[in-house]
Parts: structure tokens; C-alpha cells; sequence
């Protein structure tokens, strides 16, 4: 006789589970394909037993039982090897045999997860539902179609400018006062947000640094890459390809000595260098790699012994308010660069917003200001902080953008929104409806991940475990076993086909408004929505 299983005060049901895997035994052929790809351990090798009926062999004869063993595979219902529904199960399967299903039920594994007194962490973002940028309508088309403006036959500029604008006047008095003006770079308006060398896994930040520079070189799209705090290789800090990267420093100065112990060795310049001080799906709390995927590499980047949790660091002792911090940053970082590199803050979006950018106007080294609205980030977060907290990026950056215009600032000082762009596949629809409410540019990040490498993640939550390092693709895994499946070129060849993919559907949105020579920059009057109230807030058009 099997053992029966014991039953518990938390144990479940498979029904309970979010994700159930179902097993089909008449194709199956045991070859345990996929409990060894599993990266939760959800499944695993079952003994079961089956009564059969044995038929009498004549009718004086009464019918028996008969009770075999079988092989197969059976599903755990342990909260803590909850299946996840990435399917990796599925895909290696050669008789397409198992499959994870969602559960229509409610789910009841949300009211075990606090297991050890602990709430539950994962990757990912918020799970909601459409936001309000899927649903603004671009309105202003010209009355007449004109092939000079047909995105398919145009030459268009779409650039923008990362860095501090200043009219002739004053750019020539600041150069003849102090020998410097504000640097200025021309690039393009889809930039890809900080993800660090640590979240990501070594092929995917090498697939992306690849993409990036193929992009520039060869077809002569200026697209830059954000490192992500707490540094990055240091070869690549002695590279000529640092001129596509945005180098992220963090408030703590986290990973900054390796940074700065290359400056002297550098071929060229960053791009610019970006100050985080927030990010958008974990408002308050900063970034947290866990353990798991803080190998020796990482350790030795960041200066931390291997094997233990990195929070953000605090603010540094230096600072005491966000407004010192910023202007001793932002002036720092200038200084360690001979004023050559603009510099610039990240926030997380929030009603202060507007505190900071008045700071950021008032100070001239201050490059621009990058917000990261609610829907950002993929990196581990508590679900109280990706659920419940935070600030939208169309309300938040259009506030900004009308402060700007208040004060006739919205020329000199760039802003660049994140948070939620491209979360239900409409990329340059969200990007430019953003830029039409006042952004210069534009920051994705798990966009990239989801098209470029082939992210199993959803709003839906099905996978999201990119906080524990066995992410089934190997995206942002540190264990070679796992990242060893992801083919840097192939992340680099998607990442060129989703920006040239991008530049066509931008085209198309840009060519109607006449625009083919600058990007359509806080061009509300093209913009409507059918929310009366939504219409009102971001003082755009209603329209039914």
C-alpha cells in the first residue's frame, strides 16, 4: 500500500493553486524532461496506484481486484514549490504531454504566502488592468493625405535631446563667463531603462550592450542603454561603446568605486550619467537583489561578500535633503567628468515631483529629470509596494511639463517618463502619447525583456520570479545553468528588430501631424481620450 500524504492546517489542494499542470499519461514517456527544467521544482516523479476489476473467468466465479503501480508525474501543492505557469514544461516536452493552466477559481495561494512571518516578494509589475495611455486616441490627422509626409516614404528626424537647452544668449554668456556650457546630446527618444549588471543575467546585458551598439553603428539609430545601479563590467567601462551607455549612479553611491577607479582609463565619455534617487514600482523602498543571484562577480563589482541581500544602500551621510542631494550630486558628477557629460536625476513619480523639478530648474548643471511612474521595474518588491503604491506617469509627467511651461522652461529642461510603456504590446503608442503630454524621451525596460529574450512574465502573473534567480529563461539568473540558454546575438538581433519595428509605428503616428523634422513635444491638442475625467486631468481633448 502507498503512504497516505498528511494533511495539515496549510496544506492545499492542487484546485487551490493558481497555476494547476496538467499530465497526460497515455503520451507521456517518463523521459523527465521536464521535471529537471522546472525551475520552482513544482512537479516531480509520483508513484500511483490503480484499481482494476478482473472479470471472472466463468460465470460460478466472482469478479476481483486487481491493484497496479504506475509511473508519472505529480504536481506539488506546498505553497513553497507553487507552480508558477511558465510553461518551460511544456516546451521541452516532445509529446506536448503537460501544461500548466490557469485556475478559474479565486486564487488561495495569495492567503499562504506569508509563510515565516515574511510578505511575499516577487518580480514583475503591478497586476492591473489596461492603464489610461492605452486608451488615448491620437486626433489631429491632416484633412489631405500627403505622400511627402507618408511615414514609408519621409526621411524623418526623430531625435531628441538629453541634456541642459539653453538659448544662444545664454550659452554664449555662460561660456564667456565661466569657460563651460551645459553638454548636450542628440539621441534617440526610446531609451532602454536602468537594469543592472546583477538583475540581469551576464548573456542578457551582453545581448542588449550588443543590440545597442549595432543599432549605432550600422544603422546609425543614436539609441542609448542605462546600466542600472550599482556598476557594471569593467570592460566595458574601458570600452568605445561606453558612448551608447547612461551610467546609473545611485544616492548611496552603490557600486561607484569601480566607476571611478576607471575614469582614468576610459576611451570615451558616457553618454550621460543618471542619478537615481527612486524607482517607480517600488516608491520608498529602491532596488533589492537578493541573495540569490549575488554571485563572486557581483560581490567584487559592488564591494559586498557574496551570498548576502543588496537593498539600496541608504543616502549617503553627505546628504541631508533631496535638494542638497541633488545639487551636490548633479555637480559631483560633472566635476568627475570635466563637465563634458550631462547629469541628471531619476525620481520615482509622486506628488513631490514637482519640489524637485522647481530645485532642477534653478540649478544650470542639471541635465534634465527621468520619472519612473507606477508600472516600472521588474526587480523584487514587496506586493504592498507594486499594488498599492505609487503615481500614474501620464498625470505625473503632465503636471511637470505644464510646471515647465509656467515658468517657460519646457524648451531647456528635458524630461524623460518610464513606468508602464509597452505593458500590453502598444510600444509606440504609448511612447509617443507620452511625448505628446510633454516627455523628450522615453525609458522601457521589461519591454525589452519580454521581446527581446522571451520573457514567460505577465501581468497575470504567471512566472515573475525574477527576484530568486531561477528565471526559466535565464534572463536574469545568475546560475549559468540557466542563463547559458540565452543566446546573446539572438537577444541583439531581436533587440535591433523591436527599435526598427518602433521607428516605422512612430513614423506612422508622427507623419499626420506634419511633424518630420522634430519630435511632437507636449503637442496635446493631438491627443484625445473617451474618460471625461482622465480628459480633464491631463487637459486633453474628450472625445466620444
Amino acid at each position: 500500500m502507498l503512504p497516505n500524504r498528511p494533511i495539515t492546517p496549510s496544506t492545499l489542494s492542487i484546485k487551490d493553486l493558481l497555476w494547476q499542470v496538467l499530465w497526460n499519461k497515455d503520451k507521456c514517456t517518463l523521459c523527465g524532461q521536464c521535471t529537471a527544467v522546472c525551475p520552482v521544482n513544482a512537479i516531480e516523479p509520483g508513484v500511483f496506484q490503480k484499481r482494476l476489476i478482473e472479470p471472472a473467468l466463468n460465470i460460478t466465479e466472482k469478479p476481483g481486484n486487481v491493484y497496479k503501480v504506475y509511473y508519472g508525474i505529480r504536481q506539488k501543492t506546498d505553497p513553497a514549490y507553487a507552480c508558477i505557469g511558465c510553461g518551460m514544461c511544456s516546451l521541452v516536452c516532445p509529446n506536448d504531454a503537460i501544461l500548466p493552466s490557469k485556475n478559474e477559481e479565486n486564487d488561495k495561494l495569495r492567503l499562504h504566502i506569508d509563510r515565516g512571518g515574511q510578505p511575499r516578494k516577487r518580480g514583475g509589475r503591478r497586476n492591473v488592468k489596461d492603464g489610461i495611455l492605452d486608451q488615448i486616441k491620437f486626433i489631429r490627422i491632416s484633412m489631405l493625405t500627403d505622400p511627402a509626409l507618408d511615414a514609408g516614404r519621409h526621411e524623418f528626424e526623430l531625435r531628441t535631446l538629453l541634456g541642459r537647452v539653453l538659448s544662444p544668449e545664454k550659452h554664449l554668456a555662460l561660456l564667456k563667463e565661466n569657460g563651460w556650457a551645459p553638454p548636450v546630446r542628440e539621441i534617440y527618444p526610446l531609451m532602454i531603462g536602468g537594469m543592472s549588471f546583477g538583475a540581469l543575467s551576464p548573456n542578457m546585458w551582453e545581448g542588449l550592450q550588443m543590440g545597442v551598439a549595432y543599432l549605432n553603428e550600422e544603422l546609425g539609430m543614436p539609441v542609448r542603454i542605462c546600466t542600472g545601479e550599482g556598476g557594471c563590467p569593467p570592460r566595458l567601462l574601458r570600452s568605445r561603446f561606453l558612448k551608447y551607455v547612461i551610467l546609473q549612479i545611485a544616492s548611496g553611491y552603490f557600486g561607484w568605486d569601480e566607476i571611478i577607479h576607471a575614469i582614468p582609463h576610459m576611451k570615451e565619455d558616457p553618454c550621460a550619467i543618471e542619478i537615481k534617487y527612486g524607482q517607480g514600482a517600488k516608491p520608498g523602498d529602491g532596488g533589492l537583489l537578493m541573495w540569490y543571484k549575488v554571485n563572486k562577480l557581483i560581490a567584487a563589482i559592488r564591494g559586498v561578500p557574496p551570498g548576502i541581500s543588496l537593498p539600496s544602500p541608504p543616502t549617503h551621510q553627505t546628504q541631508y535633503s533631496i535638494e542638497e542631494s541633488v545639487a551636490k550630486m548633479i555637480l559631483s558628477m560633472s566635476m568627475a567628468w570635466g563637465f563634458r557629460v550631462p547629469v541628471y536625476p531619476k525620481i520615482s513619480g509622486s506628488s513631490t515631483s514637482l519640489a524637485v523639478l522647481n530645485n532642477i530648474t534653478r540649478n544650470p548643471y542639471a541635465a534634465g529629470l527621468a520619472i519612473d511612474g507606477e508600472d516600472g521595474g521588474t526587480g523584487a518588491a514587496f506586493n504592498i509596494s507594486m499594488n498599492h503604491m505609487g503615481h500614474p506617469i501620464a498625470s505625473n509627467i503632465r503636471d511637470c511639463y505644464l510646471n515647465l511651461v509656467a515658468l517657460g522652461k519646457q524648451n531647456e529642461v528635458p524630461l524623460f517618463a518610464g513606468g508602464g510603456v509597452g505593458k500590453n504590446g502598444n510600444l509606440a503608442a504609448n511612447a509617443a502619447a507620452l511625448i505628446m503630454l510633454g516627455a523628450s524621451g522615453v525609458q522601457m525596460g521589461k519591454y525589452i525583456m519580454q521581446a527581446a529574450a522571451g520573457c514567460l512574465g505577465s501581468e497575470s502573473d504567471r512566472c515573475n520570479i525574477c527576484n530568486i534567480g531561477n528565471c526559466p529563461k535565464g534572463i536574469t539568473s545568475q546560475d549559468p545553468r540557466l542563463y547559458r540558454r540565452l543566446d546573446p546575438e539572438d537577444v541583439a538581433q531581436r533587440v535591433v528588430d523591436v527599435y526598427l519595428s518602433f521607428d516605422t509605428e512612430l513614423k506612422k503616428i508622427v507623419a499626420p501631424l506634419g511633424r518630420s523634422t522634430s519630435l511632437p513635444i507636449g503637442m496635446s491638442d493631438a491627443l484625445g481620450i473617451a474618460d471625461h475625467h482622465a480628459a480633464e486631468r491631463l487637459r486633453i481633448q474628450y472625445v466620444v
